[in-house]
């Protein structure tokens, strides 16, 4: 690999982050102390050296290449690395808030082929590239951080154009858990001037269906922030496959949203639970944080006709989070949330916040 990094005129620093077992077989936990120590290392050594270098690329298999994505993660999000890698495990976890590059062997590593050679020749064009890339510079419109979902995907696209319409930059984000890590990092290192939180399904993917990546501040991290709330996709779980859905499940009102999704409406007594936590994380917020409710519907299957319609739980949820609030103002909407008027209303609730939070620094 570092031959082929320096034929395209590239200068190599090399780190070893192997374990150095010198053929002992520690136990499951030994190993995992060892490589989250070997990980830690050399996390600070890359890192002291990240400003004098253009792309951080590793090698591994799985235990090396659990190392490796552990000692880049931290580096700034869209700083440039690469993990060539068997791909012995599921990487989604530790691309969720960083842009790392996976680039598969498909072969083992285990000595020099035709395969691995081609592999690595491949991964050095792409780093010479990478080298030329040059920073962006921030833009000069405020950037507001948006969250949105398939199932609410015309309110995404008509918020982001409202937005543009009164002056800001749009950053979405797909709250399906790996897009709400990466808007929880944005937004809690500084990169975003207020938040139309949007789409909030993942608190079920959180709380109900279990099927997420760590993102303990998802709901709380831009609590200094002016936000704006919509409970949208709030109406019901993401599951898998429907293969893979138990019957308890499919008993309930559902429908495939894609060969690999299913989503099932949540029970009163579940919607109300999901209200109170919501409105728990959001009684956290030391900016003006608006909620607003819109009454029509919660996603594009709740409405007249529906796979999952269901008036009553948007009285629930609405009820639920105006008896919560502490921290945060409430106000439903007559409209369905993919309308151009909850967009608007949306966008305006954001601006008043802004307003109000410069009127009182």
């Amino acid at each position: 690999m570092a031959a082929a990094l320096r034929a395209h005129g590239l200068e190599v620093e090399m780190m070893d982050v192997s374990l150095g077992s010198g053929g002992a077989v520690w136990s499951g936990a030994e190993k995992l102390a060892r490589m989250a120590a070997r990980a830690e290392a050399a996390a600070a050594d890359i890192a002291a050296r990240c400003g004098d270098c253009k792309v951080a690329i590793g090698i591994g298999g799985g235990t090396g290449g659990e190392i490796v994505l552990a000692a880049i993660k931290g580096l700034p999000a869209t700083y440039p690395r690469i993990l060539v890698t068997t791909l012995a495990f599921d990487p989604r976890p530790a691309l969720a808030d960083s842009s790392i590059t996976i680039i598969p062997t498909l072969c083992d590593i285990e000595g020099l082929n035709t395969q691995l050679r081609q592999v690595f020749e491949n991964a050095a064009a792409m780093v010479a590239g990478l080298t030329r890339a040059q920073p962006v510079a921030p833009g000069d419109r405020p950037n507001i951080a948006v969250t949105t979902l398939g199932a609410t995907g015309r309110a995404g696209a008509e918020i982001s154009r409202e937005l543009s319409d009164q002056g800001f930059e749009a950053t979405v984000f797909h709250a399906n858990g790996y897009g709400g890590a990466a808007f929880s990092r944005f937004v809690t290192e500084g990169h975003a001037d207020g938040v139309i939180d949007m789409n909030v399904h993942e608190l079920g993917r959180i709380r109900l269906a279990g099927a997420h990546v760590p993102m303990p501040d998802r709901f709380t991290g831009a609590a200094t922030l002016p936000r704006v709330v919509l409970p949208g996709a709030l109406n019901f779980i993401g599951l898998g496959a429907i293969e893979t859905v138990g019957d308890a499940y499919l008993d309930r009102p559902h429908y495939r949203h894609t060969a690999q999704f299913t989503h099932v409406k949540l029970t009163d007594a579940e919607m109300e639970d999901q209200a109170i936590a919501l409105a728990q994380a959001l009684n956290h917020a030391t900016a003006p944080c608006h909620v607003l409710i819109p009454m029509g519907g919660f996603s594009h299957e709740d409405r007249p006709g529906g796979a999952i319609e269901d008036e009553a739980l948007r009285q629930i949820a609405a009820e639920t989070l105006e008896q919560y609030a502490r921290a945060y103002s409430v106000a439903r909407l007559p409209h369905h949330i993919n309308t151009p008027d909850v967009a608007r209303a949306a966008v305006a609730a954001l601006e008043a916040a802004m307003t109000q939070r410069t009127e009182h620094a």
